[in-house]
């Protein structure tokens, strides 16, 4: 589904979307927005700091490929936001951009293959995985917040016109898909004892986090 503002970054005539980025003209209001991404991506640092600590833990424990992904995803997030972080400790962030954006996108294919990997190798039987009340846990909260950041960093992004920023913010929103997926697999197991749905909830996150990754890599971000 398209966003509203859309039209507003897209070009006019020919070009790509990172293109629009870099040519759109700059924000009257550029550093209260500034101020307002390094607010956003330090609040995300710190919450995917915990929640990589609780996902990988907590997976460990019941030798959960999906929780495992999860808290993967909750590391490649802070990579993410360390990146855009980067980028907007300079008074010139758009020469960083491109920067940012492969870092974005590597993190994605990192977190893809991984996930993709692990997720196959238990569904051919591998070790199946027990039940987590804290990743239960862990994925509804996820579930609640990190919309409403996803929101916030977007809004900011596009204010800025900066692909990285809308980027970062899709990781986050990647994040609530996952937190979706990873509940419904940890449920399905735990309550019915559907051992295989909790990789076939990783091979989902690994498939999300590919496709991310090449519109990241491509500089699609700010559509």
């Amino acid at each position: 589904m398209r966003a509203r503002g859309v039209n507003e970054l897209a070009p006019t005539s020919g070009g790509t979307c990172d293109e629009a980025c870099r040519t759109a003209p700059p924000s009257a209001d550029r550093p209260r927005l500034v101020r307002r991404v390094r607010l956003l991506v330090a609040a995300t640092i710190a919450y995917n700091l915990v929640e990589a600590a609780v996902a990988l833990t907590a997976g460990n424990l019941v030798s959960s490929t999906a929780l495992i992904g999860f808290g993967l995803d909750s590391v490649i997030e802070v990579a993410s936001a360390t990146a855009v972080a980067w980028q907007f400790s300079t008074a010139d962030h758009r020469a960083r951009e491109r920067t940012a954006l492969r870092v974005i996108a590597l993190s994605f294919f990192a977190l893809a293959a991984y996930v993709g990997t692990e997720s196959v190798r238990a569904l051919a039987g591998g070790a199946e995985a027990g039940h987590s009340t804290a990743g239960i846990v862990l994925a509804a909260v996820s579930l609640a917040v990190m919309p409403w950041l996803s929101l916030a960093q977007r809004r900011a992004g596009r204010a800025l016109n900066s692909a990285s920023a809308v980027a970062d913010s899709k990781q986050t929103m990647l994040c609530t898909y996952l937190s979706a997926v990873l509940l419904g697999g940890l449920l399905l197991n735990g309550l019915l004892g559907w051992s295989w749905a909790d990789p076939l909830a990783g091979l989902v996150i690994a498939g999300v986090a590919g496709v991310e990754g090449g519109r990241a890599w491509r500089g699609e971000s700010c559509c």
